[in-house]
C-alpha cells in the first residue's frame, strides 16, 4: 500500500517538475528567433528520458548519501519529503515567489529522516548547500563572460544556432542533475536500484505532461522577472546555467536549474549594465529560496517525529 502510495505520489511529482521547471528551462529561449517552443520542449524531455540511464549519480545522492533510506522507513521518509516539498513550492508559487523543488525535497529530505531517526550524511548535505549556493553565482559569472564573447560576434544570425548549442546544454545539465530528483522518488517508491529504463520513460513521459501544461505560461518566467530580456540574454544565461550545473553533476551534488537560470540572467543583464537587472524581483526569489531548504526541512521534521511518535 505505501509502495502504491509513494508510486503515485511520484507521479504528481513528475508532472509538477515538468510544469515548475520546463517553463524556466523553455521560457528563456521564448524570445529568440527561430526557437520553436514544442522542438525545444521535444530536445528536453528527450534529455530527460535518455541522460539517467547513462549517469544516475545524483539521483544515489537524493537514494544513499543523503540519508540512508532502507525498506518501509525510506519510503516513509521520501513520501513526507515529496509531501513537504509540494506544499512549500505551492505556497511560495501562490504568492508569487518562484522556487526550487530541488531545494525544497532536500530540505524534506534531510528533516524527515531526522525525524524517524535514520542516519543522514552531514557532508552530504553540506556539499548540496554549498552547491546550492554557488550555483546562482557561478552561472552569473560564466553568462557574464558568454553575453561579452556573444556581443563580440556581432552578427544576430547566429544567435539562433547558439541559443541551440546553449540550450542543449542546459538540458543535459537538468537531466544529469536537477531532473533526477523525480527519478529518486520513484525508485525509492518501487524499490529498485539504477536506473531501469521504463522508470526513466515514465518520468520523462509525465514530466513532458508537467511542462506542455506550464508551457503557455512560460514566457511569464525568470526572464521577464528578473530583467527586460533580449535574445542574447537568452543565449549567455542558457550557457551560464548550462555550465555552472554541469560542473555539480560531475559531484553529484544537486542543485537547482532555476536556481542557475536566475543567476544566468543576471550576469547577462549586469555585463549590459547594473540598471537593467530588477534587484526588486531578484531579491524576492533570494529570499523564497532563502525560505525553501528550513521551511520544508522543518515540516519535515516535524512530520517524521509525529509518526516516529505514532509507531512508537
Amino acid at each position: 500500500m505505501l509502495s502504491a502510495s509513494l508510486a503515485v505520489l511520484a507521479g504528481v511529482f513528475a508532472v509538477v517538475s515538468g510544469v515548475n521547471d520546463g517553463g524556466a528551462l523553455l521560457g528563456a529561449g521564448l524570445r529568440v528567433p527561430g526557437v520553436r517552443p514544442l522542438v525545444a520542449l521535444f530536445v528536453l524531455v528527450a534529455a530527460v528520458a535518455a541522460v539517467p540511464m547513462v549517469t544516475s549519480r545524483v539521483a544515489a545522492t537524493f537514494t544513499t548519501r543523503l540519508a540512508s533510506l532502507p525498506g518501509a522507513a525510506g519510503q516513509v521518509a521520501m513520501t513526507v519529503a515529496v509531501v513537504c516539498a509540494l506544499v512549500v513550492v505551492l505556497a511560495l508559487s501562490s504568492r508569487g515567489w518562484p522556487t526550487s523543488l530541488t531545494l525544497a525535497i532536500v530540505g524534506g529530505l534531510t528533516g524527515a529522516a531526522v525525524g524517524l531517526g535514520l542516519p543522514v550524511s552531514a557532508g552530504a548535505v553540506g556539499l548540496v548547500l554549498v552547491a546550492g549556493v554557488a550555483a546562482p553565482f557561478v552561472g552569473a559569472t560564466v553568462a557574464v563572460l558568454a553575453s561579452r564573447v556573444v556581443s563580440g560576434l556581432g552578427r544576430a544570425q547566429s544567435l539562433p544556432r547558439l541559443h541551440w548549442g546553449g540550450f542543449a546544454v542546459q538540458c543535459l545539465a537538468y537531466a544529469a542533475n536537477d531532473g533526477q530528483k523525480m527519478l529518486a522518488v520513484f525508485l525509492v517508491g518501487l524499490g529498485v536500484g539504477g536506473a531501469p529504463p521504463l522508470v526513466c520513460l515514465l518520468v520523462a513521459a509525465l514530466f513532458a505532461v508537467g511542462a506542455v501544461y506550464g508551457l503557455p505560461r512560460a514566457g511569464r518566467t525568470l526572464s521577464r522577472q528578473l530583467l527586460p530580456a533580449r535574445p542574447l540574454h537568452a543565449v549567455a544565461a542558457g550557457l551560464g546555467s548550462g555550465l555552472s550545473v554541469i560542473g555539480c553533476a560531475a559531484a553529484g551534488a544537486p542543485v537547482s536549474m532555476t536556481q542557475a537560470i536566475a543567476g544566468g540572467f543576471v550576469g547577462a543583464g549586469v555585463a549590459d549594465s547594473v540598471r537593467r537587472v530588477r534587484w526588486a524581483a531578484t531579491s524576492k526569489i533570494v529570499l523564497a529560496w532563502t525560505l525553501t531548504l528550513p521551511v520544508s526541512g522543518l515540516l519535515g521534521l516535524t512530520a517524521g517525529l509525529m509518526i516516529k511518535g505514532v509507531a512508537g
